[in-house]
């Protein structure tokens, strides 16, 4: 399957750089050029990209507005937002997640790298860039500012042992892979675990996720976290341990 990019910058020559980049790939494809966080709203609702790579600093409606905008668009809920910027500072970082970006680079990241975070975000993985940091993510997640929280903590409950361990790994950064390894089940399994703990937690996406069990507490600054540390499945390695 092709995954459908939608480009958001004020640039344009970065733009036709960036589509040159994405349409020398077999399996990825430009399908609009926004100038800013409206046009890149309306031309989503026009396309429906799988992911729309978003600049934060745009005329009139900036990427963040942008950004929640298509995220709070029940038609656009397959649709990921990638941040990439030359502002990787904290707040920023904090507040793309708040607005339901999937996932964060800088525009230092290499070619390659790019390539791989857009892929990575469209598959439904989170995407943090090494500047953004889990220390710098949760200095703000663990203190959100009223009205912002996308689950009260009570709502762990609904989740199982399991479900709230795999959940406390993701937001600790792991993969599916190193978290299967981890719980010695197989990947499905996990992507299982983590679709369920989404779904009780009316999560957009695994970004969300990852912001829920900062503001929750299941993971706290420092890597601590309230999950069960047992790593080893009670079942076969394709069960779904409760």
């Amino acid at each position: 399957m092709t995954v459908k990019v939608l480009l958001a910058d004020d640039q344009a020559l970065l733009r036709a750089t960036f589509r040159i980049l994405i349409d020398s790939c077999p399996d990825l494809e430009v399908v609009g050029e926004a100038s800013n966080g409206a046009e890149a709203l309306e031309l989503a609702r026009t396309h429906h990209p799988d992911v729309v790579l978003m600049d934060i600093r745009m005329p009139g409606t900036d990427g963040l507005s942008g950004t929640a905008g298509i995220c709070a668009d029940p038609e656009l809920a397959s649709t990921r937002v990638l941040i990439l910027t030359t502002f990787e500072t904290e707040d920023y970082v904090a507040q793309a997640l708040r607005a339901g970006a999937s996932g964060f680079l800088g525009k230092d990241v290499t070619a390659d790298a790019l390539l791989v975070g857009i892929r990575t975000v469209a598959s439904g993985e989170a995407l943090l860039s090494p500047g953004a940091t889990r220390t710098l993510i949760t200095r703000f997640l663990t203190s959100p500012a009223p009205g912002t929280y996308l689950a009260p903590p009570e709502r762990l409950a609904e989740l199982t042992g399991r479900e709230r361990e795999v959940m406390a790994l993701a937001a600790e950064g792991k993969s599916n892979a190193e978290i299967a390894e981890l719980l010695v089940v197989s990947p499905l399994t996990v992507r299982t675990h983590i679709h369920r703990a989404m779904t009780k937690l009316n999560a957009r996406d695994r970004a969300q996720l990852v912001v829920i069990a900062y503001q929750t507490g299941l993971v706290q600054a420092g890597g601590h976290n309230e999950a069960p540390t047992t790593h080893r499945s009670s079942s076969t390695p394709d069960g779904l341990p409760g």
